[in-house]
């Protein structure tokens, strides 16, 4: 017989909604999900990607996408620009308040994680991360 609560599917789903609720509560006044996070991290990184690309590095739908950049676009902090080299795809750009932000969300986010991995030594959120990315492939 399984015991559910020592189960992987249920620990992560209760790791997750942790994570999603000290998340929400480090970013109050902040019209932001964790999903928006993630795509804003990621044109820090490397501004301009394309919807595509930008599915591909978050492994989020083309569909879910497109409502995530509508939000960020609403909220002042991307455009789509036309793709020079392809007329039917756009570029995902950070506007000038997308890109101040950077610093302000960065240090909320490092807050954040370390509310979540706080009990874990530096080695076991290594460990973590890197069993994470194996379940992930």
């Amino acid at each position: 017989m399984i015991d559910i609560g020592k189960s992987v599917g249920f620990l992560l789903a209760k790791a997750y909604q942790r994570g999603c609720a000290i998340f929400k509560e480090e970013f109050e006044g902040y019209d932001i999900t964790p999903q928006q996070f993630g795509l804003l991290g990621f044109l820090w990184q490397e501004d301009g990607l394309s919807q595509a690309e930008l599915s591909v590095r978050s492994q989020i739908d083309r569909t879910t996408m497109g409502g995530l950049i509508d939000r960020l676009e609403k909220e002042g902090l991307v455009k789509r620009l036309s793709d020079p080299d392809d007329r039917r795809a756009y570029r995902i750009c950070l506007t000038a308040r997308g890109k101040v932000m950077e610093e302000e969300l960065s240090v909320i986010a490092i807050r954040t994680q370390s509310r979540f991995t706080g009990a874990l030594t530096e080695e076991e959120q290594e460990t973590l991360k890197k069993l994470l990315q194996k379940l992930r492939s």
